[in-house]
């Protein structure tokens, strides 16, 4: 099991940010590899991804959502990954996002991606697109 921790600073109030995150369906806007999120309500999600050359799927389910604080998510099929997302208000006007996730890296490519940190440098780049995004 791989564990990745990022944090960003966003100039955008956390009410803003929060809502625009909780936009899952535009996740490939910002985020390197998604190819499609599809809400199906509002705890279930169907992912589409590019991981390792490879297109996947799963199935996540939101075990917690908390207005403007956190949404923590589990997978229930496919590609194993879990985690959480804090909001954190710093100001009237700045916000921090934390991120923490973690994934079961599954055959040599990805755990040999997952060694020399090339989904932790994805994961940041996705928040710094986020930020320009937002």
């Amino acid at each position: 099991m791989s564990v990745i921790e990022k944090t960003i600073e966003i100039n955008v109030p956390v009410r803003a940010v929060y809502n625009q995150w909780t936009q899952f369906e535009e996740f490939p806007r910002f985020m390197e590899g998604v190819k499609q999120v599809k809400q199906i309500d509002d705890k279930h999600l169907h992912w589409k991804a590019d991981i390792g050359g490879k297109e996947k799927e799963w199935n996540a389910v939101i075990t917690e959502q908390i207005p403007d604080k956190r949404i923590a998510w589990t997978s229930r099929e496919g590609a194993w990954n879990g985690g959480v997302v804090t909001f954190h208000r710093l100001s009237d006007a700045k916000s921090r996002i934390m991120l923490q996730m973690e994934y079961d890296p599954q055959g040599f490519v990805e755990n040999a991606g997952d060694v020399i940190g090339i989904v932790s440098r994805r994961v940041q780049g996705d928040l710094e697109r986020f930020k320009t995004y937002i």
